[in-house]
Parts: C-alpha cells; sequence; structure tokens
C-alpha cells in the first residue's frame, strides 16, 4: 500500500497545541484512515510535548532502557484512562528547535509501520526506525556538513533539480536519487544508473572516480555521468540553501515526494538548525556536461584490477568534444524510454 498522507502532520500538532480541553494526560489524533495499527499524532500535557502515541495492550512490556538512547528524544509509557487494559508507547521530542526534523522522521514512522498490526512486529519495525533515529541525531551533533559534502550535496541536486524539470513524476524522481545512502552511484535505475561529479579548485576538469564499480557497465548496463564545475565564492549566485529551497517549492504540492525528500535530507546530513552555515558560500557554475559511459570511455573496472588489488580510486580528464557527451535533451529521452 501506498500510503497518501491527506494532512500535514505538523497541522495536526498545532491543532492539538491550541485545544486547551485537558489539563493532564494526552491528545491524540490519527493522522490518516488507512494506519491499520493503533498510533496517534500526540500531544501530552500539560508539557504540551509534541508526541508519537503508540496504543499498547497494557500486558505487553516494553524495554525504555533499550529504547531511550536518542537525545532531545524520550521514550516513555502512558496508562490510558479510557481504556484500563490499554497503555500508550509515548515518543516525545524534548527540545523543540528539532520539531522540523521531528515531523520529518515522524511521518516515515507512521510510513513504515502502516501496514503492521501484530504488536511485537510493531515494536521491532518502531526499534529499527529509532536506531535509524539515533543515527540522524548524531549526525546533528556535528556542527554541519564539511566543505566537500557540501559541493557533493550541491551538485547533486543541481542534477535533481533538472531531473524534476524534465519530469511530471516526481516521486520516482526522489526515489531514484540515492546519493543520501552511499550508493555506488547517486542515481539508480533498474537498467540505468547516473553518477555525479563536482569539481572545483584549480583543476575543474579532473573527475575523481571513487572505485572500480562507479563506471563499470558489465554491472549495469547503462551509466552515465553528470559532471559540473563550479566556483566557490561569496556573494554571486546561488547557495546550497537556495536550492534545495528551490526543489522544495518543486515538490510542495507532491507530499509523498515532499517527504521522502526532506528524509533523504537529512540521511544527507543537511539539517535546518545549520543553515546559517551554508548561507554564505555560494556557487558558480562554470560548465556542466553529460557522458554516456561505453566501452571506450576511459576507466577502470572490476575485472580490470588484479587480484589482491583493492581501494581502488583514480580520476579522469574528459575533454569538451568527445564521442560519449550528451545533451539533456537526449539523457531525458534515454531515461524516458527506459522507464516505458
Amino acid at each position: 500500500m501506498i500510503l497518501k498522507m491527506k494532512m500535514k502532520i505538523d497541522k495536526i500538532w498545532e491543532e492539538l497545541e491550541a485545544d486547551n480541553s485537558l489539563t493532564s494526560g494526552l491528545l491524540y489524533k490519527r493522522m490518516s484512515g488507512q494506519i491499520k495499527p493503533d498510533i496517534y499524532i500526540s500531544i501530552k500535557v500539560p508539557e504540551k510535548l509534541r508526541c508519537i502515541s503508540v496504543h499498547l495492550n497494557k500486558d505487553f512490556s516494553v524495554d525504555l532502557t533499550s529504547l531511550n538512547k536518542i537525545r532531545d528524544i524520550k521514550i516513555d509509557t502512558l496508562v490510558d484512562e479510557k481504556q484500563t487494559e490499554k497503555q500508550f508507547l509515548l515518543i516525545l521530542l524534548v527540545d523543540n528547535q528539532y520539531k522540523d526534523l521531528f515531523s520529518v522522521l515522524s511521518e516515515d514512522l507512521i510510513k513504515q509501520v502502516a501496514e503492521i498490526t501484530d504488536e511485537k512486529l510493531l515494536l521491532n519495525e518502531l526499534q529499527s526506525r529509532l536506531t535509524k533515529w539515533q543515527m540522524l541525531f548524531e549526525k546533528l551533533g556535528k556542527q554541519g556538513l564539511s566543505e566537500e559534502a557540501q559541493v557533493g550535496l550541491f551538485g547533486e541536486l543541481y542534477f535533481l533539480r533538472q531531473f524534476l524539470s524534465y519530469s511530471n513524476d516526481y516521486e520516482s524522481c526522489i526515489n531514484l536519487w540515492k546519493g543520501p545512502e552511499k550508493a555506488i552511484q547517486d542515481f539508480q535505475h533498474l537498467d540505468w544508473a547516473l553518477e555525479v561529479k563536482t569539481t572545483h579548485g584549480k583543476n575543474h576538469q579532473k573527475i575523481h572516480i571513487a572505485n572500480e564499480r562507479q563506471l563499470d557497465t558489465d554491472i549495469i548496463p547503462i551509466i552515465y555521468l553528470f559532471h559540473i564545475s563550479v566556483d566557490v565564492r561569496d556573494g554571486t549566485t546561488e547557495t546550497l540553501n537556495s536550492l534545495v529551497d528551490e526543489v522544495l517549492e518543486t515538490l510542495k504540492d507532491n507530499y509523498s515526494a515532499l517527504s521522502s525528500f526532506k528524509l533523504k535530507l537529512l540521511d544527507y546530513g543537511y539539517f535546518d538548525v545549520h543553515r546559517n552555515l551554508y548561507s554564505d558560500t555560494d556557487y558558480n557554475i562554470r560548465n556542466n556536461r553529460i557522458f554516456l559511459v561505453t566501452n571506450d570511455f576511459p576507466r577502470i573496472t572490476e575485472r580490470q584490477v588484479p587480484g589482491g588489488v583493492g581501494d581502488v580510486r583514480y580520476s579522469i580528464v574528459v575533454p569538451d568534444e568527445v564521442p560519449w557527451r550528451i545533451t539533456p535533451d537526449e539523457l531525458f529521452h534515454k531515461i524516458r524510454q527506459s522507464h516505458a
């Protein structure tokens, strides 16, 4: 089942926060009738803490010690006063400055458990998602992306923006973006992949290839290389933040694609609380080129690497006028043909 969210989760929290009918306890509301388990968007009062609450049988044992490992998130239980044989498992946001992050992660959690009715399986999945939350909150404490990671993310989003402009299937475009998952190529389909390389500095044309599998068409039959060359300056053209905002604006009417995109940004390590760190770094586009990797394209493949040799990294310099170069129209025409 593809869960179609009808109302944004933060809207529900805002409505519950404005509800003064309860002085102590839990205010809660379902996000969608499509969700099979008893899981709710909730506010714990009088503290007015945003939370996700899961309805469980009171006799069901929950190991709170194993779950309480995430900074700024508290896991607790609360007896249901209306149904005394039931209890609520609460996932509470303690620090309100992270409410945007909490919204994205909560939406993802609800999507993941939308079909689960068995309480043990439900708790296992919740624990799995909370482990992912823990890793994301650890990234949050690292005070922003490194300079190289910022440049890399800018390049991937630069291509993603172009991809979205050629497609009306925004959700598919976002799902094909695998850069946040540290996949071999940044965009992957069943029979094609595309790797984005962003270069800057003194040698704009030298493209660094991470391993022998990245351009290996024995592994995936069609590989494209998207090369973007940038100058990193102060106060010139567009920033990482402005590019993120442009993609968010493009996706604003497609709630599922928007939610997936926000989660992928978090996976990459891009958090709203760090936006000020990126606001003064601008990227001036010098050039961007697209190549179709063929047998005579300059590269090292897995079968060329001698036994016992590992961690292969190399660089290539590809001139502008080469037979492998294709236009954006040609690229996206080939991609549409592949999808068809």
